[in-house]
């Protein structure tokens, strides 16, 4: 394990650590400073799907916050089922639509 020094602080630390993965920032930034500072800037993106037929289909959403797509997900599974409109709780949290393969209930041709 390599030590890297923090550009802010000083502090020396992992920077293929569990925690470093999770907040991010830049690579010579520790844990602590990225969340004290706010210096990660990517955006959160998540992947939800739904089953409809044989082919899934799979939106690609982008949030402004780790807890609101934590939030929208949590939401979203627990709004499962069988011709489930998925509306409880998912309508409070604000995200945008960066991608979408809609299923195809006639994959094959059928009617």
């Amino acid at each position: 394990m390599r030590l890297t020094i923090c550009k802010h602080c000083n502090d020396a630390f992992d920077k293929n650590s569990r925690r470093k993965r999770e907040v991010g920032g830049y690579i010579d930034e520790c844990p602590s400073c990225v969340e004290e500072l706010g210096t990660e800037t990517s955006e959160t993106i998540r992947g939800v799907i739904s089953g409809d037929g044989k082919m899934a289909c799979i939106q690609i959403l982008k949030f402004s916050s780790k807890s609101e797509a934590d939030q929208y997900c949590s939401a979203w599974n627990a709004n499962s089922g069988w011709n489930n409109r998925r509306s409880g709780g998912l309508d409070d949290v604000k995200f945008q639509k960066i991608g979408e393969n809609a299923g195809n209930t006639n994959h094959k041709g059928k009617l």
